[in-house]
């Protein structure tokens, strides 16, 4: 344990349709996310990850029970303040990065700021600030077709971190990468969570993951089904690897 939870989900329940065709999706989930932690939300097709997901984006509402950021209940929220916690405190990585394609790097960083009234001279430093942390100093002015599926995939992280959230939120975020940009962008996302006390939820089914994470959360069939810790003093792999390849690109 590693401080109070960033971000909660209590007794949640979802029931998606309705009549003979409503399914409960998520059956009394509880689960806390932690500062400096790297948790791994993993299950098989069908099991509610992706919808517990969207449920602590605040992007659906749970039908009954409770999502807490920063200690603050949800509930009775409207969708206007849904969408404040959102800008306010989350940040989203996608398998299919999502970046603008007539845009530069530089551009589709400062884009997430704008949304966020951070505008000006502030908002570039920011954007090339946090480009150059994730090791793409050099690929500033590039647009998403001249970069690899590696580097768009750190742009997105770039974006997701730009405006310091307090929790990272990544749906499968090595799904459409190789072997080494897998595990350098999991790398990065370990090293986020450590070294900028972020709490990082990865939901995944690739077992190229696991070295990274701080914890595993188990879901199937709605419900979560175990949870595992890495044992103390174990490190991820790469992280100083990283961190050394990043230096020396700026």
């Amino acid at each position: 344990m590693t401080g109070d939870p960033v971000l909660e989900a209590v007794d949640v329940v979802k029931e998606l349709g309705s009549g003979a065709g409503k399914i409960t999706a998520l059956k009394g989930v509880s689960v806390a996310l932690r500062p400096s932690e790297l948790t791994l939300l993993m299950g098989p097709s069908g099991s509610g990850k992706t919808t517990l997901l969207s449920i602590l984006g605040c992007i659906l509402k749970p039908t009954r029970g409770d999502v807490r950021v920063v200690g603050e209940s949800t509930v009775g929220m409207s969708a206007e303040d849904l969408a404040k916690v959102r800008r306010d405190h989350i940040g989203f990585i996608f398998q299919s990065y999502n970046l603008f394609p007539t845009l530069t790097a530089l551009e589709n960083v400062r884009i997430a700021l704008d949304v966020r009234g951070q505008t000006g001279f502030k908002a570039a430093a920011r954007a090339e600030e946090v480009l150059r942390d994730v090791g793409l100093a050099h690929r500033l002015k590039y647009h998403p077709g001249s970069m690899s599926g590696g580097e768009q995939q750190r742009v997105a992280v770039a974006r997701a971190i730009a405006s310091s959230p307090s929790v990272v939120l990544a749906d499968e975020p090595t799904a459409a990468l190789d072997t080494e940009n897998g595990h350098a962008v999991m790398a990065l996302l370990a090293r986020i969570a450590k070294e900028q006390k972020r709490s990082v939820l990865v939901v995944t089914h690739d077992p190229r993951t696991l070295p990274y994470a701080d914890r595993v959360v188990r879901i199937e069939d709605g419900k979560i089904v175990g949870e595992e810790r890495r044992p103390d003093g174990l490190d991820a792999p790469e992280i100083t690897d990283l961190t050394k390849r990043r230096k020396a690109h700026a």
